[in-house]
């Protein structure tokens, strides 16, 4: 089984980037996903997720605006957007897929928000 997540870097507050996840080792189409994120210092946040069939999404309210989680059950990979970036944004973000008792994280993206 493997979560590899990329698409992470350094961008200026207000900018963009697009965060990957690709799957493998699993049948993905069946798993929800999920994005979590860890801050320096700070314990690992939930950001959001995407159910299997990807027509219901949830993302915390302090990104919900900002950030669009989305996959392709076709190409076995999950997507967080994110807009508007803020230096508050600047963490690890992790990919994680769930099904029942069943899970897997990926090895985490570093985002870093800053000018």
């Amino acid at each position: 089984v493997q979560l590899v997540e990329s698409g992470g870097g350094l961008v200026q507050p207000g900018g963009s980037l697009r965060l990957s996840c690709a799957a493998s080792g699993f049948p993905f189409s069946i798993y929800s996903m999920a994005w979590y994120r860890q801050a320096p210092g700070k314990e690992r946040e939930w950001v959001g997720d995407i159910n299997s069939d990807g027509d219901n999404t949830h993302c915390r309210n302090s990104v919900k605006d900002r950030f669009t989680i989305s996959r392709d059950n076709a190409k076995n990979t999950v997507w967080l957007q994110m807009n508007s970036l803020k230096p508050e944004d600047t963490a690890v973000y992790y990919c994680y897929a769930q099904r029942g008792s069943i899970s897997y994280w990926g090895k985490g993206t570093l985002v870093t928000v800053s000018s």
